[in-house]
C-alpha cells in the first residue's frame, strides 16, 4: 500500500499525463480529477493501480472507468455549478464525486446494491453532501427529481432510451456510450425545446446497461 504522499503524487501525473496532455481543457474539470482521492474508490487489493492508465475491477462484473474517459465525459456536460445531474450506474461512485465537485446536486442509480452501498460510505466518508445514491433500474432514468441539466451512463446502451431524453432539461446534454460487444461509440445528445442534437464522438469500450431498456441478462456477457 502507498503512502498518501504517493497517491497524491501518481494523481498529479495522472491529471497531467493522462487528461491534459490527451486534451482535457476545462479546468473546472483537472481541479476536480486533481482533488479527488480515486484510490479510495477501489479494492485494496488494485489500490496501488487507481492512477494507471486504464479500468480497473470493482466487483459485481463491474469496473471503475480509465481516468481520461472520466475526464472526457464530465467535460462534455459543460458543467458551470447550478446543474442538477443524473447519472446512470454508479460503479464505484468515483464518477459521482467527480460530478459532485461540479454541480448543485447528483443523484445517481446502482443496479448492485452492494456497489451502491459502498459507494455511499466512501462518498459519506469524504463528506459529500450533494450526492444521493439508490439502487434501482437506471436505464429508465430518475423522474422523480428532473428535468436534469445533465445525465451521463456509465454503461453501454443498445440505445438511448427515449425515457432518458425526455428528463433532460431545455439545453441539457445526455452523455452515453451506445452500442454492444462489438463496438460502442460515445455519443453527446443535446436537448433544444422538443428537437435533439445527436453527436458521435470516439469509440469506447464499457461494460453493458442492464436493465428494462437496456441489455438483458440473457444477452452480451462481458
Amino acid at each position: 500500500m502507498m503512502s498518501e504522499d504517493l497517491y497524491t503524487s501518481a494523481r498529479h501525473s495522472m491529471v497531467v499525463e493522462q487528461l491534459v496532455e490527451r486534451g482535457i481543457t476545462d479546468p473546472r474539470v483537472i481541479h476536480a480529477m486533481s482533488t479527488v482521492p480515486r484510490h479510495q474508490f477501489v479494492p485494496d487489493e488494485v489500490r496501488d493501480q487507481a492512477y494507471d492508465d486504464g479500468p480497473l475491477p470493482i466487483g459485481e462484473n463491474q469496473t471503475i472507468s480509465q481516468p481520461y474517459i472520466v475526464a472526457l465525459m464530465t467535460e462534455l456536460l459543460n458543467l458551470q455549478g447550478h446543474e442538477t445531474i443524473l447519472e446512470i450506474g454508479t460503479g464505484s461512485g468515483y464518477q459521482a464525486a467527480i460530478l459532485g465537485k461540479l454541480a448543485r446536486q447528483v443523484y445517481s442509480i446502482e443496479r448492485h446494491e452492494p456497489l451502491a452501498q459502498q459507494a455511499a460510505r466512501v462518498l459519506d466518508a469524504l463528506g459529500y453532501t450533494n450526492i444521493v445514491i439508490m439502487t434501482g433500474d437506471g436505464s429508465r432514468g430518475l423522474l422523480a427529481h428532473g428535468p436534469y441539466e445533465g445525465i451521463l451512463v456509465t454503461a453501454a446502451t443498445p440505445r438511448v432510451p427515449q425515457i432518458l431524453l425526455a428528463q433532460l432539461a431545455d439545453g441539457g446534454r445526455l452523455i452515453a456510450p451506445s452500442g454492444g460487444e462489438k463496438g460502442q461509440q460515445l455519443e453527446r445528445w443535446t436537448r433544444r425545446g422538443a428537437r435533439f442534437k445527436c453527436e458521435t464522438l470516439i469509440p469506447v469500450a464499457f461494460v453493458p446497461l442492464r436493465g428494462k431498456l437496456g441489455w438483458q441478462d440473457n444477452e452480451w456477457r462481458p
